[in-house]
């Protein structure tokens, strides 16, 4: 089973890379407010520490801009988005790992209720990545490219309707978790009517 199996590694390797990149930020966050002698050896690496962070720190900056709040915090802000980042990656990946695993056992023991269980989870998870990556488009520059087009044509009926009564507080979409929070409950009644019963 994919899930048991991958899973375990696939979550530590992503929680390394997060708490790597927490690490960053945090030091990011204390040289911002020390401000150290670039001429230095601490100077030089807050220097390319703050280059090579730039990129995920400068849309947090500016959203904080846009409140007139301290755009030093903005390593705070970036490191709450990068770990909700990582909760819902990781979430799609078990996700994935359980479809297949779900999937493939259907196939095997010829159960055909369980195997629309899980093709219905699989597309509902689906959806969960194109809002995903619909949230991430909005957080960070992309070209509107056809993938992400059709990403917004799939997610646009369930989230505009949304949006209109919950409009987004800057650049967060809260419209975008109350959908990703109601599709879980889907999820949860198709397992437990298809496979679960």
């Amino acid at each position: 089973m994919l899930t048991t199996l991958v899973y375990p590694f696939i979550s530590l390797a992503v929680t390394i890379v997060f708490l790597i990149f927490l690490a960053a930020l945090i030091l990011r966050l204390i040289f911002n407010y020390s401000d150290p002698n670039p001429f230095g050896k601490i100077g030089r690496f807050s220097y390319y520490l703050k280059k090579y962070t730039d990129r995920f720190v400068y849309p947090a900056a500016r959203f904080l801009a846009n409140f007139r709040v301290d755009t030093r915090l903005a390593p705070l802000v970036t490191a709450l988005i990068a770990g909700i980042f990582t909760y819902f990656g990781l979430s799609i990946i078990h996700n994935t790992l359980f479809v297949i695993d779900g999937l493939t056992t259907g196939v095997i023991t010829g159960n055909v209720k369980a195997f629309i269980g899980f093709v219905l989870y699989g597309l509902l998870s689906v959806l969960i990545l194109f809002i995903f990556i619909r949230f991430i488009s909005f957080w960070f520059v992309f070209t509107r490219n056809t993938f992400l087009g059709f990403v917004m044509r799939v997610t646009d009926p369930i989230l505009l309707p949304v949006q209109k009564l919950i409009p987004p507080i800057g650049m967060f979409d809260i419209s975008a978790m109350i959908v990703l929070i109601f599709i879980g409950l889907l999820q949860t009644i198709v397992l437990r009517v298809f496979v679960y019963s």
